[in-house]
């Protein structure tokens, strides 16, 4: 009975010890390798396992690498792996790029998924172009009339420059400034209208594909459209702050001139005391020259019949022009 439970317990310490090496070890996926053609130790697993790579990240590649024929080392994936890179997609864009016959090696394949684009979407775009769409763009002819404008840029990727490459984004901000630059050139917005292809060859002969990771194969407008008359709208509104400056110089002058009005009005008043004080003047001078004996007193009688006859005139000539001025009421 003792040898027996002794035996029992030795074959289920293998089983659990074979069991913890098998999930430590991916076998199955050792076979599989094995199986494809992969040169790929047990050994190299385990590290993998030590290294925490993911082996089927790595094997599962390099078997479609094997198999479509592509030169490449498990230790080259391993490192991309370990460098950020993502290695599934390293391998399918160089097997579109050995299938549509486009120089690519790892080396680039990698750099450029390193550096954060799609490198499979890359070679993709080189085989199948890509129609990038402009927003609508505004400009101005030379006549003030606003023309605007959209643009397909059809673009296929320059592998060679998809490292330190600018992007769609570049594309898209030359092209509309190359339409700025074409529609503010023509002399009237009409030749716009009528050749619309003049837009398109002009910003295509600047070569705007230049230090981008794409190669421009056409620049397309797509449609154009006649805007806002700009230069009626500026005039306008240049004639408006004319007018507002012009009356806030008049209504300058007209408050200046009710201050002069103001001020004159004043002056009077003033001149007006000032007589008012001198006539207050005369009755003293008078009695002073009576106390002198500088003015007798038939002198001063005389004096106050001259008076009283220029105040009469000047009663009878007063009620003489309201006389006139009745009269003229009447015959109105």
């Amino acid at each position: 009975m003792g040898p027996a439970i002794g035996l029992f317990l030795i074959i289920a310490l293998i089983f659990i010890a074979l069991a913890i090496v098998l999930s430590f070890v991916p076998l199955g996926l050792w076979i599989s390798a094995l199986a494809a053609g992969v040169k790929v130790g047990i050994f190299n697993l385990i590290g993998m396992r030590l290294r925490r790579v993911p082996p089927h990240k790595i094997v599962n590649p390099m078997i479609k690498a094997v198999k479509a024929g592509l030169d490449v080392v498990v230790d080259q994936l391993e490192a991309h792996y370990l460098a950020g890179g993502n290695v599934d997609r390293v391998i399918n864009a160089l097997i579109a790029a050995q299938r549509a016959e486009i120089p690519l090696t790892f080396e680039r394949a990698a750099a450029i998924d390193l550096a954060g684009r799609n490198v499979l979407e890359a070679v993709q775009m080189s085989v199948n172009p890509k129609v990038i769409e402009t927003p609508i763009v505004a400009a101005v002819a030379q006549d003030g009339i606003e023309v605007k404008a959209k643009a397909r840029v059809t673009v296929r990727a320059n592998i060679d420059r998809l490292v330190g490459g600018a992007g769609e984004e570049t594309i898209i901000a030359r092209v509309g400034e190359g339409i700025v630059t074409t529609v503010g050139s023509a002399e009237s917005h009409k030749a716009v209208l009528e050749n619309p292809d003049l837009i398109s060859r002009t910003v295509l002969n600047k070569g705007l594909d230049s230090g981008t990771a794409f190669e421009i194969l056409s620049i397309d407008i797509a449609d154009v459209d006649v805007g806002r008359n700009i230069g009626a709208q500026l005039q306008t509104e240049q004639a408006e702050a004319d007018k507002r400056i012009a009356q806030a110089r008049a209504e300058e002058r007209r408050a200046m001139a009710v201050a002069k009005e103001q001020e004159m009005k004043a002056m009077v008043q003033e001149m007006r005391a000032k007589v008012v004080e001198a006539e207050a003047e005369v009755p003293k001078a008078l009695a002073e020259a009576l106390r002198q004996g500088k003015l007798g007193v038939m002198d001063y009688y005389n004096m106050k019949n001259v008076m009283a006859d220029t105040q009469m005139r000047d009663s009878i000539s007063k009620m003489g022009q309201k006389g006139e001025n009745v009269d003229k009421q009447n015959e109105e």
